[in-house]
This record gives structure tokens, sequence and C-alpha cells, in this order.
């Protein structure tokens, strides 16, 4: 884990230390049979918490810093946030927004005080103030979605649906873990999170990636997880 950035190692540690990234066999909905799990619903204790919305923080301010979510060819003025809204798609992404956009307010209060977290409704609320989404508005607004991981990436494109049609400008995907591995009976060995790329020509960033799960579980795992999951990568690792 020393190759990794200091936060992603403690985010690494947190995840295996706390429980949401376990090691097995477990089936996927793709119903392949994968030796590790990663759940972001097991971040509830305030320790865990901590860790994963650091681990965000951290990656979309040093994303906004260096101009990633500009669009190509604009003017890389990176004086002020590039980004307004942080959407977490119901449910794992609810509390994912909200710590992550707590976290960037630690990291830069004058920087980011004033973004905005919002995520929208499984069923349109019809009393009240009524709507889809809650939080930040989201017309002309630019907007970064996290999440925990991408399987088949059904939900990002859900979710960049919606953005898009209350006026929003989806600039990024960030999410927990990059599983990195092809999509079940796709013609290529193309991932999730590349088709995701490809198809709406946005960066895609993740935390973590299986490589960095492997290189950390060779100080902790056992020899039969370390090659059980080696053997995982090797056989389903998309080329992208």
């Amino acid at each position: 884990m020393s190759e990794l950035a200091p936060y992603k190692a403690e985010f690494l540690g947190a995840a295996i230390n706390g429980g949401p990234l376990s090691f097995g066999s477990f089936t996927l909905k793709s119903g392949r049979q994968s030796p590790y799990f990663f759940n972001a619903g097991q971040f509830y204790r305030a320790d865990l918490l901590e860790a994963i919305s650091t681990a965000f923080g951290q990656t979309i301010a040093e994303a906004d810093k260096a101009g990633v979510f500009l669009p190509e060819g604009a003017d890389k003025d990176t004086s002020k946030p590039t980004f307004d809204v942080v959407f977490g798609p119901a449910y794992k992404g609810i509390p994912l927004a909200t710590a992550a956009v707590s976290a960037l307010a630690s990291l830069d209060k004058q920087r980011y005080g004033s973004i905005g977290y919002a995520f929208d409704r499984k069923e349109a609320k019809d009393h009240g103030e009524g709507g889809n989404f809650v939080g930040a508005p989201l017309q002309g607004k630019r907007v970064v979605i996290v999440d925990d991981v991408i399987t088949a990436g059904t939900a990002k494109r859900e979710a960049v649906a919606k953005i898009r049609a209350a006026g929003g400008i989806v600039v990024a995907i960030v999410v927990a873990l990059d599983r990195m591995e092809t999509l079940p009976d796709a013609p290529t060995k193309e991932s999730a999170l590349g088709a995701l790329r490809r198809e709406f020509g946005l960066p895609i960033l993740a935390i973590l990636t299986l490589d960095d799960i492997i290189a950390g579980m060779k100080a902790f795992a056992t020899p039969d997880d370390l090659a059980r999951t080696e053997a995982y990568r090797a056989q389903y690792k998309a080329e992208d």
C-alpha cells in the first residue's frame, strides 16, 4: 500500500479492516464468482465514513484543481471550482454525495464552501415541495456524480439522463472502486467504466482499482486469497 497516496491507503485499510471489502466467494449480478466483494453500504460507522468521505473529497479536489472537469479545449482557469454540485444516485450514492461535500469543505472551505449536493428520488414526490430531486438545484450547474462501483453502468446512465433532463451539465463520474473487468457478453474486452467513458465522453475516475487492492493484499491476505484474486484479474481484466 506504500505506493498509494496516503488517503487511498487509509481508505483501502479501512475497507479491509472494517469489513466493506471482504474476500471469499461471491456471486455477482453477472453470474461470475468473484473472490472479493466491495460493499459501500458497510461504511456506516463514523471512522469508516470518515475514510471514504476523505477519499472522495481528495479525489474530486485533485481532479478539480487539475482542470479534469473542464471540457477539452476550454480555458483551464482553475482559480475557482470547476463544478457546482456533487450528485449521488439513490440509494447508496446519497450518503456518498453528502459525505464528499462535507469532506471538500473540510479540505478548503474558501474554495468549496458553496458546493452543493443533490440526489434523486426513486419516485417523484407529489406533495410538499414535490419533484424528482432533493438538494441543490441542477439547472445550469456543472455536476459530478459519485457512487460506489460501476457494474453494468445502468444506474449511471439513468443518473446522467435525469441530470441532463433537469438542465444540469454532467462533467464527471467518480466511483470508489474500478473492478477493471470486462462486461459480460461484450464483443470486446471493454469494461463498464470504459464503455461509459466512450459513450458519454466524460472523465470517469476511481479512488481504487483492482490493481490497488491486489497490491495492498500482499501485506495481509492469505496466499490463497491473493492467488485467487490475481487469477480472477487475469481472466476478466478489461483492456481499456
